[in-house]
């Protein structure tokens, strides 16, 4: 067994459980504060979480759902102006403390750094949102900790497509077999796997436990705190009940 030599994160899902009480919220707030008579429940957003990208779900609610919609001229700037309206409620909900990290993943972010392991994040969501969660959540600088960060509209193509997992593992300047991927999705071990990333350990959440999480190493319901053990769904358990660095140098092959 060896060290991998990077850990990238996914966020929204992954780092935090932000979709149903973080994201969807804002949204509705965004909508509100444009005179729009949506409103996403639980069950719509978990559909429309079957597109990833803010400003794409928004186009895929219209297309799908509201096709009675007249749509204004400027319908890309439409969007991206109720994009950035949600992003600001949505900042604003992480600044009141009501998105916490997911369990288990403050702490095997510090066992990492105290290991010298390189930390990395490939994510969807803006980069607004990712910093709004790593201030709301983890000490002053915790920003730093993070080598890499591809966000948002960096990549022209989002996941399920590969680009910006192979943003990241570029600008890491690494390859595939040196790292492990953190995901919450089907889509997102897509992208991972057809990066040519092989290790890809899932945290699924209430919208994602139907997901095809084909070609993940392994499936658990969290990373494992003292307060309670990651369940695993699929692959080989940790002894001691939690993802911590011994359990994964066990996914990573032996040194030649």
């Amino acid at each position: 067994m060896s060290d991998p030599k990077a850990l990238i994160f996914d966020v929204d899902g992954t780092l935090s459980e932000t979709e149903r009480d973080g994201h969807r919220v804002a949204f509705n707030q965004a909508f509100r504060d444009a005179g729009l008579d949506w409103h996403w429940d639980v069950g719509l957003y978990g559909d429309l979480l079957g597109v990833t990208g803010g400003k794409e779900r928004i186009r895929h609610y219209l297309d799908r759902y509201r096709t009675d919609f007249a749509r204004p001229a400027d319908l890309d700037g439409f969007i991206a102006g109720l994009h950035k309206a949600k992003t600001r409620h949505y900042m604003a909900l992480m600044a009141q403390g009501h998105i916490p990290l997911r369990p288990g993943v403050e702490r095997l972010l510090n066992e990492a750094r105290t290991a010298g392991w390189r930390l990395a994040i490939a994510t969807t969501t803006t980069p607004q949102n990712v910093e709004g969660l790593v201030q709301s959540t983890l000490p002053s600088g915790a920003m730093d900790w993070f080598e890499v960060i591809g966000a948002g509209d960096i990549v022209p193509r989002k996941k399920p497509a590969p680009d910006i997992y192979r943003w990241v593992l570029d600008r890491l300047d690494l390859s595939p077999e040196q790292v492990i991927v953190f995901e919450d999705s089907g889509p997102g071990v897509r992208s991972a796997r057809d990066a040519g990333i092989s290790r890809v350990l899932v945290t699924l959440n209430d919208y994602t436990a139907d997901h095809d999480f084909s070609g993940a190493a392994a499936v658990f319901e969290t990373l494992g705190e003292s307060t309670g053990e990651a369940v695993c769904r699929r692959g080989t358990a940790p002894s001691n009940g939690l993802i911590d660095l011994a359990y994964l140098r066990t996914l990573m092959p032996d040194p030649d």
